[in-house]
């Protein structure tokens, strides 16, 4: 049989035609927007009034680029609809199941782009959040919805429940990965070692840090209220952004008032981070300067756009916003200073952050500005010029992990290793660092 000229092609999916028809089509329309946007400004240079808005033209020109713009509609419109009639074929002609791990990748970093503009078409790409069980050693996931309370859905349901959630533009599955030929998944490791059943959660990563929190805390109260037995401890483990996300969930449950609350939040005992920018990422900060500089001349205005196709996830992550009071009635795209509302770790609760240097341990210059390729490390290990932004970790609860850059943290033994002596109810967690990996965190 011929093999496909694209071998990603047969990881598609039957519904994946049909979105993808709906992507097509706003992106011509952004396309001709931009085009028109450059040729009204190009007029208004010679005195010609715009249209309807300053990056529309009027009269003639106006009208065709209506039309341009009609035509697009309707020839979209067509395709999906043949695509929905075809698709009942199509998906009998797919050998049907869980996502391969190839188009996960796919639609989890699509989510983290553009999350929130799939949502907000209804498009079959977006991805809903769930929370998910794992069998060990075996790459796949199964969602625990809707009947959480069957033993069947989590066959090794434990009273200790480690909540796990990954960074954007990723998924669930990632958090297995391979280091010199073997198989490494902290959390798999976490529940041999400590008892705990671990709960993967699957979100789309484009949303707002707020919205998720919003979503994660509903859904973990049904979680705890459906589980087989009855949950006695609850424990995070957080990449990335997932660290902002359960953050944002546990103000949720804070400021939870009526009755009975949300009964999650009693049983949560630890918060482990990793590579969390609770202070922010500097190359989102560079997106938003982008914008900046194509906005400064009426020529290279209207490609500002294309700047603003990233996410509301993604622009949470300038200065690591977790409420919705820091993003509300402002414009994400404006440059602005830092919005907002400071916001503690939560008490009652042990937190930990592990952050990691791409660099070799030289000096605290070298390590503010490098960080993990990604997240500086005082975002990382939350300081803040400013008390009230200080997130005070206590100094036997931090690490740096040094030659690591930020994806590492997800495959490195060593932080499995860390992550076992400070959870470890056996260990003492005040003991010295392995000197030969980990260090102290600078000061700040």
């Amino acid at each position: 049989m011929t093999q496909p000229s694209n071998p990603g092609l047969r990881h598609l999916q039957a519904s994946d035609w049909r979105a993808a028809s709906l992507l097509a089509t706003q992106a011509t329309h952004a396309v001709i927007a931009m085009t028109e946007g450059v040729h009204q400004a190009v007029w208004r240079t010679l005195g010609a009034p715009s249209g309807a808005t300053p990056a529309q033209t009027r009269g003639l020109t106006g009208l065709i680029y209506k039309s341009i713009h009609a035509t697009t509609q309707r020839v979209g419109q067509g395709v999906y609809t043949a695509l929905s009639r075809l698709e009942p074929l199509l998906q009998r002609l797919h050998s049907q199941g869980e996502d391969s791990p190839e188009r996960l990748a796919f639609v989890s970093a699509l989510n983290g782009v553009m999350g929130d503009r799939l949502q907000a078409s209804s498009n079959p790409l977006t991805m809903p959040m769930t929370l998910r069980y794992q069998e060990l050693q075996a790459h796949v996931s199964k969602g625990l919805e809707p009947d959480l309370a069957r033993k069947d859905q989590s066959p090794n349901a434990r009273p200790k429940l480690l909540l796990v959630l990954h960074g954007l533009c990723m998924n669930d599955l990632q958090w297995t990965t391979q280091h010199q030929g073997r198989v490494v998944n902290h959390a798999h490791a976490l529940a041999q070692a400590l008892g705990y059943t671990p709960v993967f959660v699957r979100y789309n990563t484009g949303l707002h840090v707020s919205d998720n929190g919003q979503q994660l805390a509903a859904q973990l109260q049904r979680l705890v209220a459906q589980w087989p037995v009855p949950v006695t401890e609850l424990t995070v483990l957080a990449h990335s952004m997932g660290g902002l996300v359960m953050r944002s969930a546990v103000h949720v449950a804070d400021q939870a008032t009526e009755p009975p609350g949300m009964g999650w939040r009693g049983l949560l005992k630890n918060m482990v981070f990793l590579g969390t920018p609770h202070h922010g990422a500097p190359l989102e900060r560079l997106g938003n300067w982008v914008d900046v500089v194509l906005g400064s001349t009426p020529y290279s205005r209207p490609f500002a756009k294309f700047g603003q196709l990233r996410s509301a996830g993604v622009t949470d992550l300038r200065y690591g916003l977790v409420q919705p009071s820091d993003w509300q009635g402002q414009d994400r795209f404006q440059r602005q200073p830092d919005p907002r509302t400071p916001l503690p770790l939560p008490h009652n609760v042990a937190c930990f952050t592990l952050a990691a240097c791409a660099a070799t341990q030289r000096s605290v210059l070298a390590e503010r500005l490098l960080g993990d390729g990604l997240v500086p490390l005082h975002s990382a290990l939350g300081q803040h010029p400013e008390p009230s932004r200080q997130l005070h970790f206590a100094p036997s609860h931090q690490a740096v992990l040094y030659r690591t850059n930020h994806m590492q943290l997800l495959s490195s033994p060593q932080v499995t290793k860390q992550l076992l002596r400070w959870l470890a109810p056996v260990t003492d967690s005040a003991a010295p660092l392995d000197s030969d990996t980990f260090s102290a965190p600078p000061r700040t």
